[in-house]
Order: C-alpha cells, then structure tokens, then sequence
C-alpha cells in the first residue's frame, strides 16, 4: 500500500526512532573517549621499527619474517607499535598480538605477496561460516584495543588473483583461493585510521564478530578487480565509519552474518547492529550499503552525509530464499549523487542457493527510511522480493532525483509512504506491483534446470493521489 504526502511532518514512531539515535550516541561517546586513550597510548609506548629487525623496503625481499619478528618483540616486552616507515616491504600474512599497534608512516607500503602460499591456510570466517581459506595479509584475532593507523598503504598487490579467477570461468568465490587485505576477528575497542587500502585480491578490510569499532579516515580503492568488497562488517555491534573513501569492483560495505535455513541458530553469528556510516564518499560499487550475501539480522543502520561519486548503487538488499532474514531500523540521510548506479537495488539473490531440504524461511524488510536523496541515478532499479517475503513500513522523504531510466521493479509491499519525492521535475508515484518472484528450484548435477515454482499475486494497492 502507497501514501503520498505532501506535508512536511513524517508520522515515524517516536519511541523507535529515540532509541535508534540513543543507541548510536551512546556509540559516539563511547568511541570518543577510546579515541582520546589511543592518541595517548600512541605517545607513550615504544616504537618498534621493522627495518631494525631485517626488514628492507625494496619491493623484492620478502619480509614476512622480519616483520612478525618485530611484533613477536613488541609483545614479548608487554606491548608497543610496530612501525613500517617510508618503503615499499614484500610481505605474507602478519599477525598482531597483544598490547601492540601497527602505524604505516608517510610513503610505506605494506605490499602483499602475490604468491598465495604465503598466506597460510587456516580455519577463519569466511562468507559466513569457518572453513579452510588462506589468512589475510594483516591479521588481529581476539584482541582489545586494536590500533592500526598511519599514512600509509597496504597494497594487495592483486592483479594476479583477479586474473586466477578471471580464467576460473563459472567458478565461486571461494573456488579461488584470494587473500583479504586485513582481518580483525573476534575483537573489542577497533580503532583503523588514515590508511589506504589498495588493490585487494579478495575483500578489503574483514571486521568479524567486533563490538566498539571506529574505522576514519580511510580509503579503499580496488575498482577493478573482483570481489574487492571495501568493508565487510560481519556480525558486529556499534561500528562507526567516517569520513572514508571507497570505490571498489563489489559491495562498499558490507553488512554480513551466516547463511542458510538454520543461519538464525547460528551463534557464531550475532546480529549487525548499531552500525553508523557518515560523511563518506563512494565511487564504484555495487551499494554504499549492502546486506547479503550472506546476512541474518541487521538492524539499527544510519547512513548520514555521504557523497555517491561514481556507479555505486545506494542501497542493496539482497533477500536469500534459503536464509532467515530480518533488516530493519535502517535510516539514510544525506546523500548528495553525481553518479550513474541505481537508487534502489532490494532483489531475490539466489547464487548457490540452497534449502538443505528444508521449507524456505521467512524474510522480511521493515522500517526503511531514505529521505533528503538529491543527485543523478542511472536506474531507479528494484523493490522486490521473492514469494514469502515481507516489505513493509517504507519511506521516501524530500526526494530530488535525475534519473535516465526511470523504470522500478515492484513488488508487493505494505505501507509504503512517498514524502515530496520528485524524479526529472516530476512527482513521482510507484509503479503497479508485479509477483513477487518465484522460488528457484534445486537444481541437478547434469540436469537441465526444472520449471520454477509459481509466482505470487501481487498486492493490491491503495487508490493514491498526488501531493497539491
């Protein structure tokens, strides 16, 4: 069902939305005073720089050895920061450890070895469960107080890897073994800041299972390769992103959990919650937020202040039919677009799809509120789920979008409300709703694909008008 207002007073629930503001507040404040103890611990522990343990910052040497040497004395003296000057250091995986801190000064490079041997296989978090897949190149397990920061770049160095799964026609994501840039896994109190990521063989920066988590200053940059997601935010609480750049060849950020139709009796996988994303710019991407793939529970999301430069898409819901799935309280403020990606991308996502024999879950989406959106789009795009979803309690709110195709793909929905929402000088009213899309089938090894089940009918709609 359509509402469409024209008066300037959006009949929200208070008491939800005090306690969505409430809960990232506390947030800030929390981090504010973290960040006044890092700075500070910053100025008092002892610098431990690499190229004093063996390392040389020729491109060539391999320094993976030299470098953990390094943090392995740090933490053997009860903890200090570990510092990679001005240099370009060949490295493997390095692992952080207690009490110690990485800075990357001015002009140091921190340069991934493209050979993958170098990154040792292990158990980790992965697409969201624990499987056999090679470590990151920077690696922070279990730990409080994790403090990388800096000038500097960490470069994946990962022509190599996008070519390797490039010429793996057909294969999936992790068919290829590709290092991440950096993973923090399992920690308290996060602080990343001011360095670049460039380059990535696989995701960028891996935040999993982290709670207190501030990421400023950074900037992501890996448009051209595959699966190079900037941030995935993996089953974390009270996250703050600012002031960040991103531009890469698959989602901006990220926001995960596990999979499948027993994902919501995953206890590895807690919900993403509390996660604040401000004053950003974007560049290429397939969503400045994206839940899914692999997603459960994400809830209490505020984007607010950001800039769209390039072909990211605004908004990304991918809605499994074999995963349980509830997003909600997820609010986006501010946008000011100069690119050409989509506006809406809420769709069935059904790679590698799988029910494991069970009945398709229920999903829903609920409490979206997108309002004070200017700019140019490329597509309107697609409000629409599968058979059995639920979306509902949406809105749109001063609106003022250029957009070249300004076709949407709609489904059923509830409650959908249109607030001064104008596209090429026009009010703009949503379109009639189709089905929701069909189930796929299970598919058989050498089999031609079955029919897919029937669709829903869809909604009917209110009778609406248009604003005075």
């Amino acid at each position: 069902m359509q509402a469409i207002e024209d008066d300037l007073i959006m009949p929200t629930p208070i008491p939800r939305r005090i306690i969505v503001w409430s809960s990232l507040c506390a947030l800030l404040l929390l981090q504010a005073a973290c960040s006044q103890s890092w700075e500070t611990a910053f100025q008092l522990n002892k610098h431990y720089l690499i190229t004093d343990y063996g390392a040389v910052g020729d491109g060539v040497k391999l320094n993976t050895q030299a470098i953990q040497t390094t943090i392995d004395a740090a933490a053997f003296a009860g903890g200090g920061i570990v510092e990679i000057p001005a240099g370009k250091f060949l490295s493997g995986s390095i692992f952080l450890k207690k009490n110690v801190s990485l800075y990357l000064d001015k002009d140091a490079v921190l340069l991934g070895s493209q050979n993958i041997a170098d990154y040792p296989t292990q158990q980790t978090r992965i697409e969201g469960h624990f499987t056999a897949w090679p470590v990151a190149l920077v690696n922070a397990r279990q730990m409080e107080h994790v403090h990388i920061s800096g000038e500097g770049q960490l470069n994946g160095n990962g022509a190599v890897y996008w070519a390797a799964f490039g010429a793996a026609r057909g294969a999936a994501n992790l068919d290829v073994p590709r290092p991440r840039l950096m993973l923090v896994d399992r920690c308290q109190d996060v602080h990343i800041e001011g360095i670049s990521f460039q380059d990535s063989g696989f995701w960028n920066l891996h935040l999993y299972h982290c709670s207190n988590v501030l990421v400023e200053g950074v900037h992501i940059n890996a448009a051209r390769g595959p699966s190079t997601d900037g941030m995935d935010v993996d089953s974390c609480q009270n996250v703050t992103i600012r002031k960040c750049q991103i531009s890469d060849g698959d989602d901006d950020i990220a926001l995960k959990g596990s999979k499948g139709p027993f994902a919501d009796k995953d206890t590895d996988s807690p919900p993403d919650e509390n996660i604040l994303i401000e004053d950003c710019t974007f560049g290429n991407g397939n969503g400045v937020i994206t839940c899914g793939s692999e997603a459960t529970i994400v809830r209490n999301v505020l984007v607010h202040n950001c800039t769209i430069v390039g072909r990211a898409n605004l908004l990304t819901l991918k809605l499994r039919p074999d995963t349980p799935q509830h997003y909600s309280n997820i609010t986006i403020d501010g946008i000011t677009a100069t690119g050409a990606g989509r506006f809406l991308n809420v769709a069935p996502w059904t790679q590698y799809f799988d029910l494991q024999g069970q009945p398709s879950p229920a999903r829903s989406i609920d409490h979206l509120v997108i309002r004070n959106v200017t700019g140019s789009f490329s597509l309107m795009g697609s409000l629409r789920g599968t058979i059995g979803d639920s979306i509902s309690d949406i809105t749109f709110e001063n609106i003022n979008l250029n957009v070249a195709n300004t076709a949407l793909t709609l489904g059923p929905t509830t409650n959908v409300t249109l607030k001064n929402f104008a596209v090429n000088g026009e009010w703009y009213q949503l379109p009639e709703p189709q089905a929701a899309a069909a189930l796929p089938r299970a598919r058989v090894p050498g089999q031609s694909p079955p029919a897919a089940a029937p669709s829903a009918a869809p909604a009917t709609r209110a009778t609406t008008s248009a604003p005075n």
